[in-house]
């Protein structure tokens, strides 16, 4: 999907631009960044399960990059330079107050996952007068790592699928990539009510298997995460090429791709 993205970005800014999506394994990525550099690349998105690696490769690092412990756009500058940020975070608030009009002002928040787009999101969020986010996880110690690093800026727990509180919160993001498995995280429909608004990270042409139990237990509404992937991507298109193009559009026209 993102080179179908950067494709309609780049026709609707006049922009001449080549992005394709390339599978590397994961111990080699270092030697890939380099190679793509010396070979005249601009630019790389990094996807799951790299952007951990990322950040440390990088030789510079973007403020947000810095605070998140985690990278998804890499530019390369004319001193060789490997500069890293994370547009996640940001994707994810563009869609929820542009797209959809959600304030997030005291509101409760349930991520479920703990991965490097989590580090992105808490990291954004932080700025948002959040009353509190919980971060439940199979991995207990990935969420207890997440807790220790954001504790001292916002308020954060960690808990495991077992011992998550029984009550709903305002908005939930399913952080998770179980619904490309068409699983749902092991959660109680306790945790929603009419007021929780529900986020799958993933997307699909109808709807994730999160939205549709999220829907059938009562959620005031829940949605894709098709747009947080355009804004996002719009956001490191900024970072290479300075401009911001129209994301209404581009959702418009995926939607009815």
């Amino acid at each position: 999907m993102s080179p179908k993205i950067h494709s309609l970005f780049a026709k609707q800014m006049g922009i001449s631009l080549e992005y394709q999506a390339i599978e590397v394994p994961l111990d080699k990525l270092g030697p890939y960044v380099t190679l793509f550099s010396s070979e005249g690349g601009k630019g790389l998105n990094i996807t799951i399960p790299f952007k951990e690696n990322a950040y440390l490769l990088c030789t510079d690092l973007t403020k947000r990059a810095k605070e998140s412990g985690s990278v998804n756009t890499i530019k390369f500058d004319e001193k060789t330079k490997i500069i890293g940020d994370t547009t996640d975070g940001q994707g994810l608030l563009n869609d929820l107050i542009k797209n959809y009009n959600i304030s997030l002002k005291e509101k409760t928040i349930l991520i479920l996952g703990a991965g490097g787009t989590v580090r992105s999101i808490i990291q954004r969020l932080i700025s948002e007068e959040i009353k509190e986010i919980v971060i439940v996880n199979r991995t207990v110690s990935r969420a207890k790592d997440l807790e220790k690093k954001f504790n001292n800026k916002i308020n954060i727990k960690a808990y495991s699928y077992e011992a998550l509180p029984r009550h709903a919160f305002n908005l939930i993001i399913n952080a998770t990539s179980l619904s490309l498995s068409s699983k749902i995280p092991l959660v109680s429909k306790e945790i929603i009510n009419k007021n929780t608004f529900c986020y799958d990270l993933m997307y699909s042409n109808n709807e994730t298997i999160f939205t549709k139990w999220a829907i059938e237990n009562g959620a005031m509404r829940a949605v894709d995460g098709l747009g947080m992937l355009v804004e996002q991507a719009a956001e490191s298109f900024f970072i290479w090429h300075g401009v911001k193009p129209d994301t209404a559009k581009v959702i418009s026209a995926l939607k009815n791709y």
